[in-house]
Parts: structure tokens; C-alpha cells; sequence
């Protein structure tokens, strides 16, 4: 047990990430309790949201965030977390309807005023705007792995956390907007044509990016040289462990979203044969 909770403690606190996850967590056990049965969602997708918010938790609060300072692979396996796993199984989870009811009424009020607020509303819709938004979650993964940025981000605990902020919120907005369930028109939501673009699009830069890295030359990333291996890993392979990592996963989570959205699609579709259907049939009675 003791041993279990080593593993458990963060390695370096931070309160914030600790409370915000405490915070939506609570608010979303809360929103369950409070909505009736038949508006709560499905067991599929509360599994989705608490297995999401369990795993952004671990890669930054236990002691993986350890290993993901000292293998790079291990970081690697903890961005594709912060901003592929975890992020596509909380937009997945479609929770919003359940955090707000969760919500205590002042903050949630509150809340919707600074949302309704038009720099907060134009701020939202340029970066959601979906060239914008492909071009982000590509373009910060790139960022972040320019081996001059990625040595100084890994020496300063400051940028080090800024590093897996930036690649959280970005992964959430991201995946929201790839998998947000209303249909297209309603809720900001885009078309399903546009969304099938976007992600066959992240796909290719992210492969060729992987790709340079599994096969280029060993001693890109040597910041983990200086700081000292948390394993004795040969240093060649763990940067093709972590190339592939880069690789092969966030390509697949990119064809995982294709086949959400196709799926929306075609909900969407049987719908409206349902309602044609039903519209047919009662004209003649009409």
C-alpha cells in the first residue's frame, strides 16, 4: 500500500492541476446526482470522461511526471496524453450538460457571463476557426520538439509546466471541436465533411515529423543526457521509442476521430429518415 502510494504522490505539486481536476471532477459526480435519469448519459460515456480525466491527472501528477522529465519517450507518452488520449475521451464524453449541472448556481452564472463576454466569444472563434485549429495541435507539437526548445523547456520548471499547459487546453479545444456531438449549425458546431478534412490533414505532418525523429540521427534530444536517464536506456533508443510514440498513435487517434465523426454522421442521417418517414406517413391522415 505504501508502495501504491509512492507511485500515487505527485513528484513536484501542482495545486493547480490538482484543483482544477478535483474541482471538475466533483462538479461532474454532482451533475449526475442532480440530473434526472433519463437525462444523464450513457455508462459508455461516464467511463470515457472519469478514465480521460484519471489519465491527464497520472501524467502530471504521479510519479510519471517523473520519468516524463528524465526518458524521452516517457514525455513522449505523456504529450500524447495531454494532448491526444485524454482530451479526446473528456470531448467524447460530451460532459458539458453534466458540469453544468453540477456547477453551483453563482459560479455557473458566472460563468456565462464571462463566456457571453464578446472578446471571450471572438477569442474562441479564431482559434476554433478549423485551419486554425489543425494548424495548432500540429503546429505546438512541432514547437515543443525543436530540439533548442524542447533542451531549455526541459531544464525550467516554469516552461516545463508551461510546455504541458499549453498542450492540454490546445488538445481539449482540438478534440471539442472534432467531436462535439450537436449536429452541424448548433452549438458552434462544424460540418462533419470539414472535421474528416482536418484530421486526415494533422495526420501526414504528424507522421513525417515522427518519422524524423525514429530515423534521424541519435542525439537530438541530449537534455537527457545532461540531466541523467531515470533508466540505463541506450540514449539512440529511447529517441526511437519516442519517434515512434510520436509516430504511430497520434496517427491512429487522428483515423479514431474519422470514424466518430462518420459515426455522428450517420446518426444524423437516420434521423432525418426517421422524421421523412414519419412526416410521410402522416400526410394522408392529415
Amino acid at each position: 500500500m505504501t508502495e501504491m502510494l509512492g507511485w500515487l504522490a505527485p513528484y513536484q505539486w501542482q495545486p493547480l492541476v490538482t484543483l482544477g481536476c478535483g474541482i471538475v471532477l466533483l462538479a461532474y459526480l454532482r451533475g449526475l446526482r442532480r440530473l434526472a435519469p433519463a437525462e444523464r448519459p450513457g455508462g459508455a460515456r461516464i467511463l470515457a470522461f472519469l478514465v480521460g480525466l484519471a489519465l491527464m491527472y497520472a501524467v502530471s501528477q504521479t510519479v510519471l511526471d517523473y520519468f516524463a522529465q528524465y526518458m524521452f519517450f516517457v514525455h513522449r507518452l505523456q504529450h500524447l496524453v495531454l494532448h491526444h488520449l485524454g482530451p479526446f475521451l473528456l470531448a467524447l464524453a460530451a460532459p458539458l450538460p453534466v458540469l453544468a449541472a453540477g456547477l453551483p448556481g453563482p459560479l455557473r452564472r458566472g460563468l456565462g457571463r464571462g463566456w457571453r463576454q464578446p472578446l471571450v466569444q471572438g477569442g474562441y472563434r479564431a482559434i476554433q476557426q478549423p485551419v486554425v485549429a489543425g494548424l495548432l495541435f500540429v503546429g505546438l507539437i512541432y514547437f515543443w520538439l525543436v530540439p533548442e526548445i524542447h533542451f531549455i523547456a526541459m531544464l525550467s520548471r516554469g516552461l516545463y509546466e508551461v510546455m504541458n499547459w499549453s498542450m492540454a487546453l490546445d488538445g481539449l479545444l482540438f478534440w471539442w471541436l472534432m467531436l462535439n456531438p450537436a449536429p452541424p449549425g448548433r452549438s458552434q458546431s462544424i460540418g462533419y465533411g470539414v472535421r474528416i478534412a482536418v484530421l486526415v490533414g494533422i495526420v501526414v505532418p504528424q507522421i513525417l515529423l515522427g518519422a524524423y525523429i525514429t530515423l534521424g540521427g541519435p542525439g537530438l534530444y541530449d537534455v537527457y543526457d545532461v540531466c541523467g536517464r531515470a533508466w540505463p536506456l541506450d540514449p539512440a533508443t529511447d529517441q526511437t521509442i519516442g519517434g515512434v510514440v510520436t509516430w504511430i498513435p497520434a496517427a491512429m487517434m487522428s483515423l479514431l476521430g474519422v470514424l466518430v465523426v462518420m459515426s455522428y454522421a450517420f446518426r444524423d442521417e437516420r434521423r432525418r429518415q426517421v422524421q421523412n418517414s414519419a412526416v410521410a406517413g402522416a400526410g394522408p391522415a392529415g
